[in-house]
């Protein structure tokens, strides 16, 4: 007899214990403590985390269209105006100056002489860095056809010395 009362012991403790952790996870899923599930997740979260960032990349899409078609109206103006002024980009650009002309480089403006003559005035030395052989040229010193020279500090200018001069530049310059 002992041994069935130990067993029923045994059996009251394993239905209890079952009965307390069923009350436990019924309670889990109440107003203070949902219970997600993936179905949730799946239908009604991800939907909207998707709703939302498709929301906002299309307002950032928008927004970048408006700026570069901003800055190609500003670009076939400044083309309109006869080139009157360059701004920063990868590549170079052709510039035709004629006597009178002035072209003012801004700082990291590159320039290469194709066709004519030209110098280039400062009211410092170094007036430009040749890129090509590594030295520098100073106010007043004309150019070297297929040079490259660079601008490395404001307030440098070049004018022609021909008729009519052809430069390659890169980088932000104004031509009055």
């Amino acid at each position: 007899m002992k041994k069935s009362k130990r067993w029923t012991i045994f059996v009251s403790a394993l239905a209890l214990t079952a009965l307390c952790g069923g009350a436990a996870l019924a309670a889990s899923g109440d107003q203070n403590d949902p219970l997600v599930t993936l179905s949730y997740l799946n239908q009604t979260v991800v939907p909207d985390i998707v709703k939302q960032v498709e929301t906002k990349a299309s307002a950032r899409q928008t927004e970048l269209a408006k700026n570069l078609s901003d800055q190609i109206t500003q670009y076939r103006q400044d083309t309109a105006n006869g080139g009157g002024s360059g701004t920063a980009g990868a590549s170079y650009t052709l510039v035709t100056l004629t006597s009178g002309q002035t072209m003012a480089l801004d700082v990291g403006c590159e320039v290469m002489l194709r066709v004519g003559t030209a110098k280039v005035n400062a009211a410092t030395s170094p007036a430009l860095i040749d890129v090509s052989t590594g030295g520098s040229i100073n106010s007043g010193t004309g150019l070297t056809k297929n040079h490259l020279y660079m601008a490395t500090i404001a307030d440098r200018t070049i004018t022609p010395t021909a008729a009519t001069v052809k430069l390659l530049v890169r980088g932000g310059y104004s031509v009055a």
